[in-house]
């Protein structure tokens, strides 16, 4: 799976929002982006959900950082964005995901396990404020 524009949007968002003293909207962040604001308010909610943000209600309402950006990996922001880790390739080491059923015989098995766990480590240890800098 390659990111989507969820995984995107997420991070944009983000950018502004950990930059702000104050709760951003999603509409006001929808209109600064660019991006539909039914699409951009169900990520912001599920970023909420997942202890990312936090929902600040009323007049002067929005969203928040609920941690600071240091403390948020990207690994994170995906698997919250997307609902689910991502996979960089169609198949891995478990045979269920193998698109071709060939998880015993295939030569690049172990590669791509590797690559992947290179990659997921990587997103693991990243964080908003490494991307941000």
């Amino acid at each position: 799976m390659l990111l989507t524009r969820a995984s995107e949007y997420a991070l944009l968002s983000l950018d502004i929002i950990q930059a702000s003293t104050k709760p951003q909207g999603a509409e006001q962040l929808a209109i600064q982006l660019n991006i539909p604001k039914s699409f951009l308010a169900k990520i912001l909610q599920t970023l909420a959900k997942k202890g990312i943000l936090e929902s600040k209600k009323g007049a002067h309402g929005g969203f928040i950082m609920a941690r600071k950006a240091n403390e948020v990996t990207i690994s994170e922001i995906i698997l919250a964005a997307e609902g689910k880790a991502p996979a960089i390739f169609d198949c891995n080491q478990y045979a269920n995901t193998c698109p071709n059923g060939a998880i015993g015989t295939c030569n690049i098995s172990p590669f791509l396990a590797n690559f992947q766990y290179k990659i997921d480590t990587f997103l693991r240890e990243l964080t908003l404020e490494d991307i941000l800098k």
